[in-house]
């Protein structure tokens, strides 16, 4: 359904002087694809790239080479106004923050009805009527229609997000950290109503998040994300110990869960600025198992199966977290 390949997105920001600039790279060489019906879990830490690579999949942000292909189209290589109609009419994104991407001036009636309006979906009766079935959709009153965006629990805004998401009936949703600004005891109701409309609906759903766990238990395949790039693609029965990129299994060692201990892979060092990301492999300053080889080049894409990863000196596949901290020690 959507296919990157070879995408390099750059940021410029300030450094120093006043006329100083330094080249962020946001995203490096990253190719992924998701296919209709899938779950793609994105992990990652914070500044490592998951939210540019969710804007690239929306046609939000523009890379600077590589090609973005949905439905086998260049979205790049459209006019203007062709993307606009095509990722607007089939690629629905949920952001993070409800309380921001929500027009606090607007009735939650009007936010669902803007992308209708704008692409012009049937009459004015009929936008009404998808108005009234969106909010049953994802369990709201009719009458939170007449209500203003804060005057709703953040709960009740991520459903009016979710369901402005699927307005237009979209093949696809991208999820960027759709539960972190709610409370611990509302996250759950809205990754149930995600998982519930993915399979009533038959949506492809990209679900990016900081809780490993949660992208786990909801994906088929999870993404790891360091310092701009992919470095592993595994299906997610497979995780954690079927990984074999290094980073992987460190961060699901550091995750805790509630029967196992957690038996965190020390990591040591500080993580590279992506102003100036290191030579070779990016993770090879904080990596125990890097030699001159990880120095000197990316390592390329090795595949077993639909399980790919980017490492010279992967871990064996099945090696317990003990073993792998007594490696490290």
């Amino acid at each position: 359904m959507l296919e990157l390949k070879d995408v390099h997105v750059v940021h410029k920001a300030r450094s120093g002087g006043l006329f100083a600039r330094d080249r962020v790279h946001a995203l490096t060489a990253a190719s992924l694809s998701v296919r209709a019906g899938e779950t793609v879990g994105v992990v990652g830490e914070s500044g490592c790239g998951k939210s540019t690579l969710a804007r690239v999949l929306v046609g939000l942000q523009r890379p600077v080479s590589g090609t973005v292909a949905f439905r086998g189209r260049d979205l790049w290589g459209l006019r203007e106004s062709e993307r606009r109609g095509l990722v607007g009419s089939s690629v629905g994104m949920v952001f993070q923050d409800p309380s921001t991407a929500l027009n606090r001036r607007l009735p939650v009636r009007q936010v669902l009805r803007d992308p209708l309006d704008v692409h012009r979906r049937g009459t004015p009766a009929q936008r009404d009527a998808r108005v009234r079935e969106l909010l049953d959709l994802v369990g709201l009153p009719a009458s939170a229609g007449e209500a203003l965006p804060g005057q709703l629990s953040g709960g009740q805004r991520q459903r009016v997000a979710v369901a402005r998401a699927l307005a237009l009936e979209p093949e696809l949703v991208v999820a960027d950290e759709p539960t972190s600004a709610l409370d611990v005891s509302v996250r759950a109701q809205i990754l149930n109503l995600l998982l519930d409309l993915k399979e009533r609906l038959g949506l492809a759903l990209v679900f990016v998040s900081h809780d490993i766990q949660t992208v786990r238990r909801m994906s088929d395949r999870v993404v790891t994300m360091y310092l701009g790039r992919i470095v592993e693609q595994t299906p997610a029965t497979s995780v954690p110990l079927g990984a074999r990129h290094p980073y992987t299994r460190a961060l699901f060692s550091a995750t805790p869960g509630l029967i196992s201990p957690i038996n965190p892979i020390p990591l040591v060092g500080a993580v590279p600025s992506a102003t100036r990301p290191p030579s070779g492999c990016p993770f090879r300053t904080r990596c125990w198992r890097a030699d001159d080889v990880c120095a000197a080049e990316m390592p390329a894409a090795s595949a077993e199966g639909e399980h790919l990863f980017h490492c010279h000196h992967p871990v064996a596949a099945g090696s317990t977290d003990v073993e792998l901290i007594q490696e490290r020690i």
